[in-house]
């Protein structure tokens, strides 16, 4: 690994189990996609192979987004928050990010909050 990619490793901050949450975002539009795990090795495959790998919580293995179904995640960006502790990385998606084949996995969940008005100043 290049002394880069070796510091980008060492500075992320992962949970305790070993996670780093990413949030997933369309490049050009700026819409969030998903939100995905990664553990140190699924962070090094995104940022050296160009394609967002997730690690699955549930199956306990990589998966690679758009292997299965063709809704490859192409990554143009990527950037730690001020704490280093979140990713975000903006992606080209082909398709649908979510599983139930929605565009993105908020779509059409709104939770019906209230709207605050911000204060005048």
């Amino acid at each position: 690994m290049t002394n880069k990619l070796t510091d980008q490793l060492d500075a992320a901050v992962f949970s305790d189990d070993g996670l780093l949450p990413a949030v997933i975002q369309q490049w050009d539009t700026h819409e969030v996609l998903m939100l995905g795990w990664m553990n140190r090795e699924a962070l090094r495959r995104t940022l050296t192979e160009g394609r967002v790998t997730f690690w699955s919580r549930s199956r306990q293995e990589f998966w690679r987004k758009g292997d299965t179904s063709g809704h490859a995640q192409y990554v143009h960006s990527a950037a730690f928050d001020c704490d280093n502790d979140t990713l975000l990385v903006q992606v080209d998606q082909v398709g649908a990010a979510c599983h139930t084949g929605t565009r993105t996995c908020f779509e059409g969940r709104d939770l019906g909050s209230v709207i605050m008005e911000r204060p005048a100043e």
